[in-house]
């Protein structure tokens, strides 16, 4: 049987294939304020306001591919049972070629009912408007998890963690929970590895790769390739 690598990835993965990042000194926070464009509350007050900036972010989306650190997270499913759990709503993962993916915070794609979760439909990069609606009648809201929202995915995702043989840390602060809770249910012994151009917290012992994530990925990735398991 394979080895699990569960890969936990943040938004430092996908800023080299040109996705705006949120925390930044020139990120999207610097241009809109949380409490306007990523809480519920922003969504009744102006819902106008909230499509539009998710309209643009999927327009983002589309004109930009997946880069080398993608591209190396599949090369490692020729070996592991790999499966990502990513913190961004892009869907770059998926369109390099990784099979495995678990979106933590929704997807740009993607829309869903306002009053009923789990009615989901897939958009594509089309626009979203304020009359357009769901099968049930309700308007369609992007299937992004705001500020103040639980995070359905949580659980499978703790789940993924607890049967790790190795797990990789790509692109994120671990500051933001309950995404940065995740390593804590990885066991004990299974080797865990970071790759992040910035200095990151991490109560563990871990391999750290203090690069982007297209140079920094590929070293973990040739590392486990070499592995004689």
């Amino acid at each position: 049987m394979r080895k699990k690598v569960v890969v936990l990835t943040g938004a430092g993965i996908s800023a080299e294939s040109g996705i705006s990042t949120f925390r930044d000194s020139d990120g999207l926070w610097e241009r809109h304020r949380v409490e306007d464009v990523a809480t519920h509350e922003a969504y009744i007050r102006n819902p106008e306001l909230v499509l539009n900036f998710y309209n643009e972010r999927r327009a983002e989306l589309y004109k930009v591919n997946p880069n080398e650190a993608h591209r190396q997270l599949v090369r490692l499913e020729s070996a592991y049972d790999v499966h990502i759990i990513t913190q961004n709503i892009d869907n770059l993962h998926e369109r390099a070629g990784s099979t495995q993916v678990l979106h933590l915070h929704g997807e740009l794609g993607k829309a869903r009912s306002d009053r009923d979760d789990s009615l989901i439909i897939e958009i594509g990069n089309r626009d979203i408007h304020l009359g357009d609606k769901a099968p049930d009648g309700t308007q369609l809201r992007p299937h992004i998890v705001w500020f103040g929202e639980s995070v359905p995915n949580i659980e499978p995702a703790i789940k993924l963690c607890e049967k790790a043989d190795f797990f990789v840390v790509i692109g994120t602060s671990m500051n933001v929970y309950p995404a940065a809770g995740l390593i804590h249910y990885v066991p004990q012994g299974s080797p865990c590895y970071l790759v992040d151009p910035k200095a990151v917290t991490i109560s563990r012992p871990i391999n750290t790769f203090t690069e982007k994530a297209s140079t920094g990925v590929k070293k973990v990735v040739d590392e486990l390739l070499s592995l004689d398991l």
